[in-house]
């Protein structure tokens, strides 16, 4: 998917992405516990807890981590995490939504908002964005488990509703992407049947927000990319999503 490339591309561009790798294996590691000490340390009764440890797994996040956020969660450690939706603007009304895994409500919301307030933003009330966007499944493998062609068989088959494919990159830190993308509640069993399929575990399985109508914002595309860079640095933020397109012209704006 063009979009998934270009963000990599920015990314690398600007040096995030040993510091993104980090938070990613931060964001796992919660994931994990939080799973085990819900229901409890056993992948295979604790469908949440198998889900992270293979998205754990297709990042090549260490078994030994894998194994600490487990034992961490299963032997009641940490603490209680309550999960958070905000929706807010950035300029050019390009619509944000943030998902928090947090201990503070308080501290959580006066550092979302004030992300928003310093990168020319605003935050909202719940619902005035997630309208734009659609909870659906997104499942993800590397390029090299088969050619667009092969994928799209394989999409077809296995009952997703759409796949888009990364272009090749020759960049050592940009690991292109086959996205396939299913109905919300056939991604566990569509993501099953694509593994046998490919013959290979997916590098992820989630639940995304996906935009329904990108906005092309090439004046104001640094400012967002600014924005979003600045809640996902924040520690409670699991995941953000957002519906800027970026399309040649913003990313000439952003290389000029």
């Amino acid at each position: 998917m063009a979009g998934h490339s270009k963000w990599a591309n920015i990314q690398h561009r600007k040096g995030r992405q040993d510091k993104a790798r980090s938070k990613l294996f931060s964001k796992l590691s919660k994931d994990i516990t939080i799973a085990a000490k819900l229901s409890g340390p056993d992948p295979d009764m604790n469908p949440r807890l198998r889900l992270a440890v293979n998205n754990a797994k297709g990042q090549s996040m260490p078994k030994d981590n894998i194994q600490r956020a487990i034992s961490k969660g299963a032997g009641g450690e940490g603490v209680d995490y309550e999960e958070m939706r905000y929706e807010g603007f950035g300029p050019a009304g390009i619509g944000i939504i943030v998902e928090v895994s947090t201990d503070n409500k308080n501290r959580a919301a006066m550092e979302v908002r004030t992300a928003f307030s310093k990168n020319a933003g605003n935050l909202g009330e719940t619902g005035s964005v997630s309208f734009m966007f659609d909870q659906i499944g997104e499942i993800t493998f590397p390029l090299s488990v088969g050619d667009e062609d092969a994928v799209m068989e394989a999409a077809m088959e296995a009952g997703a509703d759409d796949v888009m494919s990364d272009e090749p990159s020759d960049e050592p830190d940009i690991n292109p992407e086959h996205t396939f993308y299913t109905d919300r509640d056939e991604l566990a069993a569509i993501a099953s049947a694509l593994e046998k399929l490919l013959g290979q575990e997916p590098k992820g399985v989630n639940m995304i927000w996906k935009a329904q109508n990108p906005i092309d914002a090439p004046g104001k595309a640094g400012t967002i990319i600014n924005l979003v860079e600045a809640l996902e640095d924040l520690d409670d933020v699991q995941n953000v999503y957002h519906n800027l397109e970026l399309s040649d012209a913003a990313m000439a704006a952003l290389e000029s």
